[in-house]
Protein backbone atom coordinates (compact mmCIF):
# COMPACT_ATOMS: atom_id res chain seq x y z
CA UNK A 1 0.00 0.00 0.00
CA UNK A 2 1.55 3.10 -0.96
CA UNK A 3 2.42 5.72 2.21
CA UNK A 4 1.12 8.98 0.88
CA UNK A 5 2.04 12.24 3.43
CA UNK A 6 1.10 15.67 3.83
CA UNK A 7 3.15 18.20 4.88
CA UNK A 8 0.77 21.43 5.76
CA UNK A 9 1.23 24.62 6.42
CA UNK A 10 0.87 28.31 5.17
CA UNK A 11 4.67 28.84 3.48
CA UNK A 12 4.78 32.19 3.79
CA UNK A 13 7.21 31.81 2.51
CA UNK A 14 8.54 28.05 1.91
CA UNK A 15 11.53 28.15 2.96
CA UNK A 16 15.03 25.95 2.89
CA UNK A 17 14.44 24.33 6.06
CA UNK A 18 10.75 23.50 4.58
CA UNK A 19 12.43 21.91 1.77
CA UNK A 20 14.78 20.05 3.75
CA UNK A 21 11.90 17.84 5.62
CA UNK A 22 10.69 16.96 2.09
CA UNK A 23 13.09 15.96 0.92
CA UNK A 24 14.14 13.78 3.89
CA UNK A 25 10.45 12.72 4.03
CA UNK A 26 10.78 10.88 0.75
CA UNK A 27 13.15 8.75 2.36
CA UNK A 28 10.27 7.55 4.39
CA UNK A 29 6.85 7.88 2.27
CA UNK A 30 6.34 7.12 -1.35
CA UNK A 31 4.55 10.71 -1.67
CA UNK A 32 4.46 13.92 -0.44
CA UNK A 33 2.04 16.61 -0.79
CA UNK A 34 2.77 19.73 0.38
CA UNK A 35 -0.77 21.43 1.45
CA UNK A 36 -0.97 25.07 1.51
CA UNK A 37 -3.30 25.75 3.63
CA UNK A 38 -5.51 28.80 4.39
CA UNK A 39 -4.56 29.87 8.29
CA UNK A 40 -7.47 31.75 9.63
CA UNK A 41 -5.06 33.40 12.19
CA UNK A 42 -3.18 34.64 9.70
CA UNK A 43 -5.24 36.98 7.57
CA UNK A 44 -2.58 38.69 5.03
CA UNK A 45 -0.26 36.95 3.45
CA UNK A 46 2.81 38.52 2.67
CA UNK A 47 3.14 36.54 -0.50
CA UNK A 48 0.88 36.02 -2.77
CA UNK A 49 -0.42 32.15 -2.43
CA UNK A 50 -0.57 31.56 -6.17
CA UNK A 51 3.04 32.45 -6.32
CA UNK A 52 4.12 30.37 -3.71
CA UNK A 53 2.44 27.38 -5.50
CA UNK A 54 4.22 28.13 -8.40
CA UNK A 55 7.58 28.72 -6.83
CA UNK A 56 7.58 25.31 -4.53
CA UNK A 57 6.20 23.35 -7.93
CA UNK A 58 9.39 24.73 -9.53
CA UNK A 59 11.34 23.57 -7.05
CA UNK A 60 10.26 19.26 -7.36
CA UNK A 61 9.55 19.38 -11.58
CA UNK A 62 12.32 16.46 -11.45
CA UNK A 63 10.47 15.09 -8.16
CA UNK A 64 6.81 13.22 -9.15
CA UNK A 65 6.87 11.99 -5.76
CA UNK A 66 6.07 16.02 -5.06
CA UNK A 67 2.66 17.58 -5.46
CA UNK A 68 1.92 21.16 -4.43
CA UNK A 69 -2.06 21.78 -3.22
CA UNK A 70 -3.84 24.75 -1.56
CA UNK A 71 -6.69 24.16 0.66
CA UNK A 72 -9.32 25.86 2.71
CA UNK A 73 -10.23 23.01 5.12
CA UNK A 74 -9.71 20.86 8.36
CA UNK A 75 -6.32 19.13 7.27
CA UNK A 76 -7.55 15.82 8.60
CA UNK A 77 -10.57 16.16 6.22
CA UNK A 78 -7.79 16.81 3.18
CA UNK A 79 -5.78 13.99 4.16
CA UNK A 80 -9.17 11.51 3.82
CA UNK A 81 -9.61 12.82 0.86
CA UNK A 82 -5.85 12.53 -0.92
CA UNK A 83 -5.88 9.04 1.42
CA UNK A 84 -2.89 10.17 3.25
CA UNK A 85 -2.18 8.21 6.61
CA UNK A 86 0.31 10.20 7.66
CA UNK A 87 1.08 14.49 8.30
CA UNK A 88 4.68 15.37 8.26
CA UNK A 89 5.89 18.20 10.66
CA UNK A 90 9.43 19.35 11.29
CA UNK A 91 9.98 20.96 14.98
CA UNK A 92 12.76 23.66 15.12
CA UNK A 93 13.02 23.45 18.98
CA UNK A 94 10.42 23.02 22.64
CA UNK A 95 8.26 25.57 21.52
CA UNK A 96 7.38 23.94 18.17
CA UNK A 97 7.05 20.78 20.18
CA UNK A 98 4.11 22.28 22.26
CA UNK A 99 2.20 23.56 19.57
CA UNK A 100 2.71 20.86 17.11
CA UNK A 101 1.53 18.56 19.64
CA UNK A 102 -1.70 19.75 20.40
CA UNK A 103 -2.64 19.64 16.63
CA UNK A 104 -1.59 16.45 16.47
CA UNK A 105 -4.07 14.66 19.10
CA UNK A 106 -6.87 16.72 17.49
CA UNK A 107 -6.00 15.94 14.00
CA UNK A 108 -5.60 12.16 15.36
CA UNK A 109 -9.62 12.58 17.11
CA UNK A 110 -11.12 14.03 13.97
CA UNK A 111 -9.54 11.11 11.84
CA UNK A 112 -8.04 7.79 14.01
CA UNK A 113 -5.84 6.51 10.77
CA UNK A 114 -3.88 9.93 10.63
CA UNK A 115 -0.74 9.99 12.21
CA UNK A 116 2.22 12.88 12.54
CA UNK A 117 5.51 12.38 11.90
CA UNK A 118 7.90 14.50 13.63
CA UNK A 119 11.20 15.59 12.22
CA UNK A 120 13.63 17.45 13.69
CA UNK A 121 15.36 20.14 12.17
CA UNK A 122 18.51 20.01 10.45
CA UNK A 123 20.66 21.88 12.51
CA UNK A 124 21.89 24.77 9.98
CA UNK A 125 17.83 25.22 9.43
CA UNK A 126 17.04 25.36 13.14
CA UNK A 127 17.04 29.09 13.06
CA UNK A 128 15.16 30.01 10.08
CA UNK A 129 11.20 31.29 10.62
CA UNK A 130 8.91 32.09 7.66
CA UNK A 131 8.17 35.09 9.93
CA UNK A 132 11.62 36.06 10.25
CA UNK A 133 12.56 35.73 5.98
CA UNK A 134 8.89 37.72 5.32
CA UNK A 135 10.77 40.57 7.99
CA UNK A 136 14.14 40.55 6.65
CA UNK A 137 12.77 40.81 2.56
CA UNK A 138 9.97 43.52 3.87
CA UNK A 139 13.06 46.22 4.58
CA UNK A 140 15.24 44.87 1.85
CA UNK A 141 17.04 42.47 3.03
CA UNK A 142 18.62 39.14 1.16
CA UNK A 143 16.89 36.49 1.89
CA UNK A 144 18.19 34.14 -0.98
CA UNK A 145 20.35 31.72 0.68
CA UNK A 146 17.18 30.88 2.91
CA UNK A 147 15.56 29.99 -0.23
CA UNK A 148 15.09 27.07 -2.78
CA UNK A 149 14.47 29.26 -5.54
CA UNK A 150 14.61 33.25 -6.11
CA UNK A 151 12.02 35.92 -5.46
Amino acid sequence: MKKTAIFPGSFDPYTMGHHDIVMRSLEIFDEVLIGIGYNSTKKNRYFDIDLMVEKIKSVYSEEPRVKVIVYNELTSTLAKKHEAGFLIRGLRNTTDFEYENTISQMNRYLNENLETVFLITSPHYAAISSTVIREVHRYGGNVSEFLPYTI
